[in-house]
């Protein structure tokens, strides 16, 4: 393996485990040659390729940090819900209605393709915005990912914005579809059972292990999902 190759692999195992965290500074160039007994073009050339991969960003004068991860936008731009509503201007806030440490259960482990028995922080949620019920978060946090979050209240942040905040992950898939509320469904969302909701369910992993399973249902008459979209060049 290259000179090259190891700074790059070695970097990105760091930011991949978790050891270096969304905003922290990593070493400077001349550190970093020193290290491996190289030029700094050589660790120069390591850290554009990791800033092109979006796992780190360079500031000219300050150096380079672990970049916080972001959705691909050529999909759909869904962030949490808490920076959504206020970059709309409006205001939310949300409650804890449940939370939980328990073991994964059988079926959930073959859906989320995790050992049975595995220990999960589990979680529902309300965000209300303007006033009203605006999402239900029902979330599986796996802790032997997280193990953090088995102390963390969520009292003062939104679970998917801490998630976001402080844990790296390599890979993320979501699914949107249209669902019927149930009762607890409806009496929590001040709605009719039965009314059209959308949900979104959104998975993440770091390094081929699952770190969330989150499922948001909101009112079909009070959110919207939406995305601006260039066709491909040519």
């Amino acid at each position: 393996m290259s000179i090259y190759q190891r700074i790059f692999t070695d970097v990105e195992t760091k930011i991949i485990s978790g050891d270096w965290r969304p905003g922290d500074r990593i070493p400077v160039e001349h550190e970093l040659a020193a290290k491996y007994r190289c030029s700094r073009m050589t660790v120069s050339k390591a850290l554009s390729a990791l800033a092109e991969r979006g796992m780190i960003v360079r500031r000219r004068k300050t150096g380079s940090f672990v970049a916080s991860p972001q959705i691909d936008r050529t999909v759909m731009d869904i962030q949490d819900i808490s920076t959504e509503a206020e970059l709309a201007g409006h205001e939310h806030r949300f409650e804890i209605l449940a939370r939980k440490i328990e073991r994964l259960g059988e079926a959930e482990a073959q859906q989320l393709s995790e050992p049975a028995d595995a220990e999960v922080l589990r979680l529902q949620c309300l965000h209300i915005v303007d006033g009203r019920p605006n999402a239900i978060e029902r979330r599986i946090i796996m802790l032997d990912a997280v193990p953090r979050a088995r102390e963390e209240s969520f009292v003062s942040i939104p679970p998917g914005k801490w998630l976001l905040d402080e844990v790296p992950w390599s890979k993320a898939k979501h699914v949107i579809r249209a669902v019927s509320a149930d009762t607890t469904t409806a009496r929590i969302l001040q709605t009719e059972r039965g009314e059209a909701c959308l949900s979104l369910i959104r998975q993440t992993w770091q390094n081929g292990r699952t770190v969330t399973y989150v499922e948001f249902t909101h009112p079909g008459d009070r959110f919207q999902f939406a995305g601006t979209f260039h066709p491909a060049a040519n």
